[in-house]
């Protein structure tokens, strides 16, 4: 059977992004196997959204990437392979670093070993984070009504780029960043085609979102609820945040590219047109739900960014991405799925928004 023909691998195909990809993948006619640990609570149901839309052409194993037999037997039957598992949460890592270390290293070189093993190796495309750069704190920060803004005119227009140096920051970004780095040296050491997405904040329907991981959907899934929302730091940290849709675009386009793009690193976000504070997000979630968020404050995270907005000049170039969802509808459509999906109500901004 050709690489054509055989199933998409989706590790972590359970989960947030992974299961978008897969929804993405069935839709356009392919077979694909969800390859996932259900560990995080809330993603069975992703798996019963995509078998009640694709039925039969969705193979879930479950299991873990630390079970390097069962992924290695996955991997060797995939045409090309969606390495979205991973350990998420700073918050986890920074608890128990050696788990994060087995999951987001060990993991992901069991998945590389799997297929530079094959005879002819597939596409493996890398979900990697702008935790690599660490927390930027070198760089100059004007306080500004929108949040913190870099001094310098040029990383103010265009966010960061490829070319900063990598800095890795808490377990996570350690763990992370050495997956990034094994990844790309495989593509450079042993020719299997692998490419790396380093992405900012992702939102999007289908995030079942925790304080730790999936801020966006926390937020709205908090307001909705009338619940107190808990910010670290002064909430003038400035996010470029990118609808899942957009997200999936450069995963698939760096798959179907990946003969032009196999060794590279990407940087994709929302970019400086989707940037935005926390603070500022926050009032926007107050007008969609009808009531502004009861909102704390708490000492700053390990690691955490002043300021990130990622330049996505060479993933728009290489990968051909056109224009992306406005954030304000990107989160008002985001606020009307979780209402409906918890059966909550929501003001009548929301619907205005979109």
């Amino acid at each position: 059977m050709s690489a054509g023909d055989r199933p998409i691998l989706v590790t972590g195909g359970a989960g947030f992004i992974g299961c978008n990809i897969a929804d993405r993948l069935l839709r356009e006619g392919h077979d694909v196997i969800v390859y996932d640990a259900l560990a995080r609570a809330g993603v069975e149901r992703n798996v019963k959204w995509l078998q009640e839309r694709h039925g039969d052409k969705v193979e879930l194993i479950v299991a873990d990437v630390r079970d390097a037999a069962t992924l290695s037997a996955a991997a060797r039957r995939a045409g090309a392979v969606f390495h979205m598992a991973a350990q998420v949460a700073v918050t986890t890592s920074l608890a128990d670093p050696r788990e994060d270390f087995d999951i987001n290293i060990g993991g992901t070189f069991n998945l590389l070993e799997a297929v530079r093993g094959t005879d002819a190796p597939v596409p493996v495309i890398f979900a990697s984070t702008n935790k690599v750069y660490g927390d930027l704190i070198d760089l100059d920060f004007d306080a500004t009504d929108q949040g913190y803004l870099p001094a310098d005119p040029e990383l103010r227009a265009h966010g960061i780029s490829e070319a900063r140096p990598l800095d890795f920051h808490t377990p996570y970004g350690c763990s992370k960043g050495a997956a990034d780095q094994y990844v790309l040296d495989y593509a450079r050491s042993f020719g299997v085609p692998t490419a790396v997405l380093r992405m900012s904040c992702i939102y999007g329907e289908r995030q079942m979102g925790t304080e730790d991981q999936g801020w966006v959907a926390h937020f709205l899934i908090r307001a909705l609820e009338g619940q107190t929302i808990t910010l670290y730091g002064d909430g003038h940290q400035v996010r470029d945040i990118l609808q899942v849709s957009d997200a999936v675009d450069a995963y698939m386009a760096a798959w179907r590219g990946i003969d032009t793009v196999a060794g590279r690193a990407f940087n994709l976000g929302g970019g400086p047109d989707n940037a935005v504070s926390l603070r500022i997000l926050l009032d926007h979630i107050g007008t969609l739900v009808g009531a502004a968020p009861d909102v704390r404050f708490d000492d700053w995270r390990a690691g955490d960014q002043r300021y990130f907005v990622a330049d996505t000049r060479a993933a728009q170039a290489a990968l051909g991405l056109g224009a992306t969802v406005p954030w304000r509808e990107g989160v008002a459509r985001l606020a009307q799925w979780l209402a409906t999906e918890r059966g909550l109500p929501i003001g009548a901004a929301a619907a205005v928004a979109l």
